[in-house]
């Protein structure tokens, strides 16, 4: 919103550097007014949260979460969908007990949705579906205890991370196959990203360091990141194979927590300075051009929606206006919107009263609605 007088600026430089032009002439690549769009609502029921969310394109927008999340005999996961004019929930067929938190949602392809989270049965959950419904997917590989707590999709294939016995757990799939892929490090994975050239990446920690593991040959391998104790990761994005961002934080003490955001660079991960020194983040996506988002809050501005954009090296801050009647605002995952430069994020606002209601943000130009 603050680019107009830029834009002025620019305009009375080039006025005098350069001989006049016609009137008439048509501008060239006009810049585009990015600003938050209205928030709005999947409308879930009391104490709901929205814990990621995956857009296919404006009309076709992804979001999972839970609700009644108090309530140990009415928490239910929800799944919910965006068709450009209103979200919708969508059932799942095969399961009567429903599911309980549902934590991440990707898609193989129009069609072809997947979720993981926990059943109510004390196993993982994972289940695959459209707009017409889910089906919870059977995984023999999987047993009670078992933890789940992200999962992604590309060219058909699909990898769900987590835990099991407190060690890394990744599992790799394509619906009908599966595959176990046993860990002998201490500790839990969180986000997952795999291209659709096959590079993938996942994020974790080790209870006391961040962890971080590559799809290498067929072969997920731990590999070397920087010294940094207290630290986690929570989400990763590969947007090619020299460009990966993964984002977390730092424990420094009782209800003190840092942002921490590492990059790739082909070589290796190093930190990257984050403008906000007390920011929480979350998730992070990617436009495939080189330009990163993360979701997050602010525990010193609460109520303000969160984002920060990442390119050449550097993060700027995005804030929102404040939630109505205060609240804290997380914004717990973000996605791109393929086809334009527009981002929807998710999450939830607690009140004083420790009620959750969910949210959707939007941020972008006046196209990307």
């Amino acid at each position: 919103m603050r680019r107009a007088s830029v834009v002025c600026a620019a305009a009375a430089l080039l006025a005098s550097a350069t001989p006049a032009v016609s009137a008439h002439a048509e501008p060239t690549n006009p810049p585009v007014a990015e600003a938050w769009q209205q928030s709005t609502s999947a409308r879930l029921r009391a104490d709901g949260s929205l814990s990621d969310v995956v857009a296919l394109s404006s009309t076709d927008v992804w979001a999972v979460g839970q609700q009644e999340i108090w309530d140990v005999w009415q928490n239910r996961g929800v799944i919910t969908r965006w068709d450009g004019a209103s979200w919708s929930h969508v059932p799942i067929r095969n399961d009567a007990t429903g599911a309980g938190h549902l934590r991440s949602v990707a898609a193989a392809g129009p069609g072809q949705m997947w979720t993981v989270g926990d059943g109510h049965d004390g196993q993982p959950y994972i289940a695959k579906g459209d707009a017409g419904g889910f089906d919870r997917v059977t995984v023999d590989d999987l047993r009670g205890g078992d933890w789940l707590g992200g999962v992604t999709a590309a060219q058909g294939k699909v990898v769900a991370v987590g835990s099991r016995d407190g060690k890394p757990l990744v599992l790799s799939g394509d619906g009908a196959s599966w595959s176990l892929t046993p860990m002998k490090t201490k500790g839990v994975l969180y986000g997952v990203s795999v291209s659709a050239k096959g590079d993938g990446w996942t994020v974790g920690d080790t209870g006391s360091k961040p962890l971080i593991m590559r799809l290498s040959g067929g072969t997920w391998r731990s590999v070397r990141v920087p010294s940094i104790p207290g630290g986690y990761l929570r989400d990763v994005y590969v947007d090619s194979p020299k460009r990966v961002l993964a984002v977390g934080g730092v424990y420094r003490g009782p209800d003190d927590i840092a942002p921490l955001v590492l990059a790739w660079n082909g070589r290796r991960w190093s930190q990257v300075r984050v403008p906000d020194a007390d920011a929480h983040l979350y998730g992070v996506t990617g436009d495939g051009k080189g330009r990163f988002w993360i979701s997050g809050s602010d525990p010193s501005r609460p109520s303000e929606a969160f984002l920060m954009r990442y390119e050449h090296g550097k993060g700027k801050i995005i804030r929102g206006g404040p939630v109505a009647e205060g609240g804290t605002l997380r914004l717990q995952s973000v996605t791109a919107v393929p086809g334009s430069s527009g981002v929807w994020a998710v999450g939830h606002v607690v009140d004083q009263a420790d009620r959750y209601t969910d949210v959707v943000k939007r941020f972008g130009g006046p196209t990307d609605r």
